[in-house]
């Protein structure tokens, strides 16, 4: 599974910006033919994705590419458009249910097997982003081919009538409703656009939180927010090492025959190794 602290939109008509995309070190890329290509620009973006899949060297970022909605009309010619050149994965915004998961698994199975490429080798991420795409996350996020669940807060909070804040209340049960669906299924949680993207401030103190609360990564709308996000989801240097004394002591205290024991004044039992397991895991997926 790769290391998603960064997922950078890319419209999928604008070459110039895809080009620029591949030079900045971004953890995922993920070229859009949904809201971040005109209407009258569709066709484009499928042909300029699929020559950027064929021409571009991606380096270590994930190459991904977002179809349109299922039911828009568009998602068939989209997904068969740029299958063949073999993405990393397919991002499916707006999911309501486990069908819409599983139309494109069908699909994406069959270009495997016609190629010979190793079966579940592309992947979906699915956009939630609706009051029935929430509450359905339970059946959808079963789905055997998913690989991670992004949430959009500007379209769900849309989808209840709810108004955007800047501290974000209002999403709350959403973000948590996803992080859990995706923790349930060993899948990556994948937070919100901060969509003021000059405001680089605004942006380190939601990462942060979002990284606080167990998600994996974040969305960026602009290469600047990149370096914050990437910053914000990988644990710092204390953080690691307190993880490693964590493990350490824990392995030590269990063939003494301890259950619980006491760390630097803290009590340290097996909820406190698993929180720690996973920062040496990030950090791991981060580089460190």
């Amino acid at each position: 599974m790769h290391s998603r602290r960064a997922l950078l939109y890319m419209p999928g008509d604008n070459w110039k910006m895809i080009t620029k995309a591949v030079t900045l070190g971004v953890d995922s890329i993920c070229m859009d033919m949904e809201d971040g290509t005109a209407v009258n620009k569709k066709a484009e973006a499928r042909t300029t994705i699929a020559k950027a899949l064929r021409e571009l060297d991606f380096g270590a970022s994930e190459k991904l590419a977002r179809i349109n909605s299922i039911g828009s009309g568009w998602e068939q010619d989209d997904i068969e458009a740029v299958l063949p050149y073999r993405p990393d994965g397919i991002v499916i915004p707006k999911v309501e249910s486990y069908d819409h998961v599983e139309w494109a698994g069908k699909i994406i199975e069959d270009t495997e097997l016609k190629h010979g490429w190793q079966v579940n080798s592309i992947r979906i991420l699915i956009g939630v982003e609706t009051a029935k795409g929430i509450l359905n996350l339970k059946e959808i996020a079963s789905h055997p081919r998913l690989d991670a669940i992004i949430f959009g807060g500007e379209d769900f909070a849309a989808s209840i009538g709810a108004t955007r804040t800047k501290d974000a209340i209002e999403l709350m049960y959403a973000r948590q409703a996803v992080l859990v669906a995706c923790a349930a299924n060993d899948l990556q949680a994948i937070d919100i656009v901060t969509i003021d993207y000059k405001d680089l401030e605004s942006l380190r103190v939601e990462a942060e939180q979002g990284a606080g609360l167990g998600f994996s990564g974040k969305q960026a709308i602009h290469p600047n927010q990149v370096p914050v996000v990437q910053e914000a989801f990988t644990p710092s240097d204390e953080a690691v090492a307190y993880a490693k004394k964590i493990v350490e002591t824990f392995e030590a205290s269990q063939k003494e025959g301890r259950g619980a024991y006491s760390l630097d004044g803290k009590m340290i039992d097996m909820p406190l190794l698993k929180n720690a397991q996973k920062v040496l895991s990030r950090a791991k997926a981060a580089g460190k």
